[in-house]
């Protein structure tokens, strides 16, 4: 007789995702779709669930790409509730989108196009048209000008060894650089101090970083005019991290020479020296299927072990199996919670076999294994400790 037994895990779908990230959660244990009620788990790409209902069983939400101002991060966290998603897994899309803007800056590409598509085929003059007409849409090789980035996480270190194999300079700043990223930036790539360094020297002026109240108006009506005359910006991070104001002032007084950006905003659009593109960034083949397996992967390690990677509201917390029974506890970082914690559990009378506990910011993350079953009753006194989010059992097969 079939199995009719339900799935363990059910995934709302939110979005179109790649069969392949979706085949990395086994049949026999997940069940995805679009109508899935009372799910565990949510993958999304860029659907916006600020408005959503968001069901009391979600135990984690999957970004398929990198930014997560779509879903309501700190309504999460105040749930215990881990929001993943996947950095540097679209990296490469952008990068190649980068160059694609530069390009079309320096050698006029969309005008030229535009010219291009005006002509009458029919004329019997096409030729001297366009002969006469190139000579408007003359510009420069990227070769020995500088680019300057601004934000060297995965997608910027990229950007900058493209640029370094095309002859340009490289004038890179990001003061929260990881060992990771420092690790993986070219050599020749020259640190600026700061934002204004990058803007004053640079030809073309990239910006990879995320939308936080940080980075809103980086660019903005005080610096934008420190730019070289005729430079180029370009803006595939996000659409907040540059004042349309701004821009525009600057390429009506001809200060600005292009502004190339992933996002059509109604005040840039149809405006001269603007090339804005619907957010092309990681649509390619490649980078959706790499998001998705990268998520699928991290959201099915944590609902089956417990481990979190790349939860932008969580640390990152990854311990080994050395026992058949492991509870996950999402807390507030504060004083005694550990102490309140083994307290619960001693009281119990389960021994603590292994222990792992990291904290980012006001948030606190531990596993614990225990090398007996945790009862329903422990469970209740862990939930009922005064700064505990969220508790998880998740006993393996070994327990059955």
């Amino acid at each position: 007789m079939a199995d009719t037994a339900a799935p363990a895990f059910r995934i709302l779908v939110l979005n179109q995702i790649s069969e392949n990230g979706l085949q990395r959660l086994p049949a026999g244990r997940y069940l995805a779709g679009k109508d899935m009620a009372d799910p565990h788990a949510v993958l999304v790409r860029s659907a916006d669930m600020h408005a959503l209902q968001i069901a009391p069983t979600v135990q984690a939400i999957g970004r398929c790409g990198a930014g997560t101002n779509n879903i309501p991060v700190k309504a999460m966290s105040a749930r215990g509730v881990p929001v993943f998603n996947a950095p540097g897994a679209n990296a490469n899309a952008v990068k190649e989108l980068v160059l694609a803007g530069m390009l079309l800056a320096a050698r006029n590409l969309a005008p030229a196009l535009a010219f291009v598509a005006a002509l009458d085929p029919e004329s019997g003059q096409l030729e001297q048209a366009v002969e006469s007409g190139k000579k408007e849409f003359a510009g420069f090789e990227l070769a020995g000008h500088t680019l300057g980035i601004v934000g060297l996480g995965k997608v910027g270190c990229l950007v900058a060894d493209a640029a370094i194999k095309l002859g340009m300079n490289v004038l890179g700043y990001d003061p929260e650089i990881t060992v990771d990223a420092a690790w993986s930036l070219p050599a020749q790539v020259k640190k600026a101090a700061s934002v204004t360094e990058v803007l004053k020297n640079a030809d073309f002026v990239s910006l990879h970083v995320p939308l936080v109240d940080a980075t809103r108006h980086l660019v903005n009506e005080q610096n934008i005019g420190l730019m070289k005359p005729g430079a180029v910006l370009l803006n595939f991070s996000r659409e907040g991290v540059v004042s349309d104001a701004a821009v525009l002032a600057a390429l009506g007084a001809r200060q600005l020479g292009w502004y190339v950006c992933d996002f059509p905003d109604g005040k840039i659009l149809r405006q001269p020296r603007v090339v804005a593109l619907p957010h092309l960034g990681a649509s390619t083949r490649e980078a959706e299927e790499n998001c998705a397996i990268m998520v699928a992967d991290q959201l099915r390690d944590y609902l089956e072990h417990g481990n979190i990677a790349n939860a932008v509201n969580f640390p990152s917390v990854s311990m080994a199996r050395e026992s058949a029974y492991r509870v996950a506890i999402a807390n507030a970082n504060v004083p005694n919670m550990l102490g309140q914690i083994s307290t619960a559990m001693a009281q119990a009378g389960l021994n603590i076999h292994n222990m792992v506990n990291k904290s980012r910011g006001d948030m606190a993350y531990t596993l614990v294994d225990v090398d007996s079953p945790a009862g329903d009753s422990v469970l209740a006194a862990l939930r009922a400790i005064d700064g505990v989010l969220a508790v998880r059992y998740l006993p393996d097969e070994r327990a059955n």
